[in-house]
């Protein structure tokens, strides 16, 4: 029997008389909140208003009560599924449990202390209390801050996209467990074989007790019996070995169906019913492919033996509360995902291991996982007690997403080994310090999380990422690559086409986010990007400087607010798909691109495609188009406009590729086609052009390419030295059941057209280009019966008119 314990909880400070209800899970900042006592920290600059909570201890208590049946039962255990941080737990004013690890569970009998009304209570230290008293036992500093002392979400610390909102609280669930006799505690289905004609599986349990002797074990696979096990186990461990005929395969999404078994133990004695446990289970291989080659060393992933290009972004968690994000958030957010044609995420190391839920969604819509470990941009301790912490952090998480058949990959951190080679950390040290840090960094992600990983899974690891820092040439070569030459260096967007990696991991650009943001920001109707308050919410020191810095290089600078914002959205569109089509034409060379990043954790100027409130910027409806399986992207080589298809689909395509020159009253300028059959899992170089031999205004014309049921636009010089028409775009909103259909024509090209209206909705396309004379059809999906005012921005109105 499972007791929640999940209600009557209140809070106080330590030094307070005063108790407040308190919600479980939470944590003290949203607490806080419901009861008014801080401001909101998403608001303004009310986040330095609210620091003081972080350097406050806080007490939390419930009291429950236990009826003499169930206090009869032999087993009691309280399972505590997430502390943050530095707790001591009292049951009945008996200290249980000292925990220190945010990311740990924690288990504890107490069978001995339990009584009909019990009183649970937990109190929180403040973190900096307990880092301050490790740093003082070392004798150098540890690139960055005390941080690396705790072993918590690390961007609660703050980053260059978040807040600082150092949290308290019991952040997962608490339960108690009862039982008289055998208990499941943990499952792994361990995939020993794979082919087309069977699979071979072994269902491994952790018991509770080690009885089984007279119990009954039963295994169903999509409700049907496969196996029975009478009178249990003779020795450990306890598995159930079986076989699947003809199964299934999983996949990611874009490849085929990501099927799912559902596999369930029911465990009896006699016909009484004692555990059963089920499990949603996908079968399918999982490689990382690094093998030496002639041009360094390849990474790509193999799933069911196919290799498969990776096309997504880098994911943060969703609030800097978690307890905020609640089970339609991730749905809406991984349907965003799919819907955007992305077939991987990366789980960045500054964040969580995230909440099964997350994991589940990513097996059910086939969405491969890149796991960071949580450790991101630091050098961490190397003492025994902080080994030992970490050891047992990696295998709590281990074992409780081993499971999931989207995790392709468990990697070690997020840019150490980068940041000590080439970020200064080893400035001023003696060889002897160096040492000492570098081997405390290779104990903990050389040795043992990779020894952690292979003793939990079957799964690839990799030690960092990347494997190498920009400064050094071989990022180009092998392994993954972190691209920041762009932004932080202020390269140009052309060097993402000149310098491809073998797998890019990270690269970004800033934009502000919707309209809807900037106003709660302000908490005012106008567009204000000049406020204190909405300037607190730029977290990067240079962030603004460098919008506008790369915005005069490629595009014209607005001088209104809301028009800048606009603006904002269409630099880093450009930017940032500019890059993945570069590295999906370099296919096989290049086998992944996960732009950074995908969603925010507050309202912010940030690098990601989907703001706060769930808005999809320009970039997420352009990375939409340019992550499609059929892909139809050009470029300019000495004179030569080449034209390449990609098709990440397992099925060759044949038809005609067709290529208008036209100018932007639609007059055409020249015609090309041609039959082509393009590869299964490839990128072809499909037709080649010298533009030496076309009569036509490279600044007022644009390249249409068609390939079957896709197209592209290709432009010929920079955003801003186009000569576009301004005219009015016709539009006819009709009501639908869903919400409403908009038609919308123009007798000149129309580009980056932007809708937006204040109902609350989503447009299934926007920022598109609409061609002379052809009509664009797109929905908005909406749960109001009226639309107000659509409104409408083109990058028409921003550019040198033609005379």
């Amino acid at each position: 029997m499972m007791v929640n314990l999940d209600e009557n909880w209140q809070f106080k400070k330590v030094s307070d008389s005063v108790w407040h209800s308190a919600s479980v899970p939470g944590n003290v900042f949203s607490d806080l909140l419901n009861h008014n006592l801080i401001e909101d920290p998403f608001i303004g600059n009310n986040e330095e208003k609210v620091q003081w909570v972080s350097e406050t201890d806080w007490e939390y208590k419930t009291i429950f009560s236990l009826d003499e049946d169930l206090l009869e039962k032999k087993h009691f255990e309280l399972n505590f599924e997430g502390l943050d941080t530095y707790a001591s737990v009292y049951l009945n004013d008996s200290l249980i449990l000292k925990a220190n690890n945010a990311f740990r569970k924690w288990d504890v009998d107490v069978k001995s202390i339990l009584k009909f009304d019990n009183e649970l209570r937990l109190v929180f230290e403040s973190p900096s209390k307990n880092e301050t008293i490790a740093q003082e036992k070392l004798p150098y500093e540890l690139p960055e801050g005390e941080r690396v002392f705790t072993r918590k979400a690390q961007f609660q610390y703050g980053w260059d996209w978040g807040p600082k909102l150092n949290t308290s609280g019991i952040w997962r669930p608490i339960k108690l467990i009862a039982s008289n006799s055998l208990r499941i505690k943990d499952v792994f289905i361990h995939q020993l074989m794979l082919s087309d004609s069977i699979a071979k599986l072994n269902f491994q349990m952790d018991l509770l007790n080690n009885k089984t002797e007279g119990y009954t074990f039963e295994l169903f696979v999509n409700d049907t019996l496969v196996k029975k096990i009478k009178d249990g186990f003779q020795y450990s461990p306890y598995s159930i070995p079986f076989q699947i005929k003809t199964p299934k395969l999983w996949w990611p999404h874009n490849l085929g169906e990501p099927y799912l078994y559902d596999i369930k133990v029911i465990v009896k004695e006699g016909r009484k019913i004692l555990d059963s446990i089920t499990v949603k289970k996908g079968l399918r291989t999982m490689e990382l492919v690094t093998e030496k080659d002639s041009i360094g060393e390849s990474f790509y992933f193999k799933v069911n033996d196919v290799p498969v290009y990776a096309k997504g972004a880098n994911y943060i968690p969703q609030h800097s509360f978690q307890n905020e994000v609640k089970h339609e958030d991730y749905e809406r957010l991984l349907s965003d995902v799919v819907n955007a044609n992305m077939n991987m995420l990366r789980v960045w190391g500054g964040g969580i291991y995230e909440d099964d839920i997350f994991y589940d969604l990513c097996d059910e819509k086939g969405i491969l996982v890149w796991q960071d470990f949580m450790f991101a941009c630091a050098m961490y301790p190397g003492d025994d007690g902080f080994r030992m912490n970490v050891i047992n952090e990696a295998l709590d998480n281990l074992k409780r997403l081993r499971n999931h058949s989207s995790i392709a990959l468990w990697c070690g951190n997020n840019e150490s080994s980068e940041g000590w080679h080439r970020w200064g950390w080893q400035a001023n040290r003696s060889e002897e310090e160096k040492e000492e840090i570098w081997e405390d960094y290779k104990y903990l992600f050389d040795r043992a999380l990779r020894i952690s990983v292979g003793s939990k899974t079957d799964l690839p690891y990799w030690e960092t990422s990347p494997k190498y820092g920009r400064g050094n040439p071989l990022y180009k070569s092998e392994g993954d690559a972190h691209d920041w030459w762009i932004w932080h260096d202020g390269f140009p967007f052309e060097h993402l086409e000149e310098n491809v990696p073998r797998f890019m991991s990270e690269f970004g650009f800033q934009s502000f986010p919707s309209y809807e943001v900037i106003q709660y920001i302000n908490q005012n109707d106008s567009i204000d990007i000049d406020s204190k308050g909405f300037k607190n919410h730029q977290k990067h020191a240079r962030g603004f400087q460098i919008i506008n810095d790369y915005m005069q290089r490629d595009f014209p600078v607005p001088d209104s607010a809301e028009d800048y914002v606009y603006m904002s959205q269409l630099l880093q569109a450009h930017g940032i798909t500019k890059g993945v089509e570069a590295h999906r034409r370099a296919k096989p060379y290049n086998m992944g691109t996960l732009y950074w990043q995908l969603n925010d954790c507050w309202p912010a100027v940030s690098w990601s495609s989907i703001d706060y409130f769930g808005n999809w910027k320009a970039l997420h409806y352009k990375a939409k188009k340019s992550f499609e399986d059929v892909l139809i992207s050009s470029k300019i080589e000495n004179g030569t406009l080449k034209t390449w298809v990609i098709n990440d689909d397992l099925d060759s395509k044949k038809g005609t590729l067709k290529l208008t020159l036209m100018n932007f009253e639609g007059k055409i300028l020249w015609e090309g086609s041609k039959q082509i059959n393009v590869k299964a899992n490839s990128s072809e170089n499909k037709h080649e052009i010298d533009l030496s031999l076309l009569d036509f205004k490279a600044d007022e014309s644009v390249m249409v390419s068609v390939f079957n049921d896709e197209s592209s636009n290709y432009y010929f010089v920079k955003p801003k030295q186009l000569k576009l028409k301004l005219e009015k775009i016709q539009q006819k909103v009709t009501k639908t059941n869903e919400g409403f259909r908009i038609e919308l024509t123009a007798n000149t090209l129309q580009k980056d057209v932007f809708l937006f209206t204040k109902t609350k909705g989503h447009f299934s396309d926007n920022f598109f280009d609409i061609l002379p004379d052809t009509t664009k059809v797109i929905t908005f999906e909406t749960q109001d019966e009226q639309i107000s005012t659509l409104q409408i921005k083109t990058f028409n109105n921003f550019i040198r008119q033609v005379e």
